[in-house]
C-alpha cells in the first residue's frame, strides 16, 4: 500500500509540474496575444484618422468647388 501511495505522489507531482509549464506557456502567449491586439489596434486608430482627414479634405475641396467657400462645420476655429 506505501509503494502504491509514492507512486500515486510521483504522478500528482509529474502531473503538476507539466500543468505548471503548460501555464507559463499559456501565460506567455497570452501576453504575446495582448500585445499584437494593442499594435493591431493602434494601425486601426491611425487607418482610421487617415481616413477621417481624407474624407474631411475631400468633402472641404468639393464645397470650395461647389460654392465658392468652406461648409461652417468644416472651418476650424480657434479659441
Amino acid at each position: 500500500m506505501k509503494t502504491d501511495l509514492q507512486n500515486r505522489l510521483q504522478t500528482l507531482k509529474a502531473e503538476f509540474e507539466a500543468g505548471q509549464r503548460t501555464l507559463a506557456e499559456l501565460e506567455a502567449q497570452q501576453i504575446q496575444v495582448r500585445q499584437t491586439l494593442l499594435r493591431i489596434s493602434g494601425a486601426i486608430q491611425v487607418l482610421e484618422e487617415c481616413l477621417g482627414d481624407t474624407q474631411a479634405d475631400s468633402e472641404t475641396t468639393a464645397d470650395v468647388a461647389n460654392n465658392g467657400h468652406q461648409s461652417p462645420e468644416l472651418v476650424e476655429t480657434s479659441v
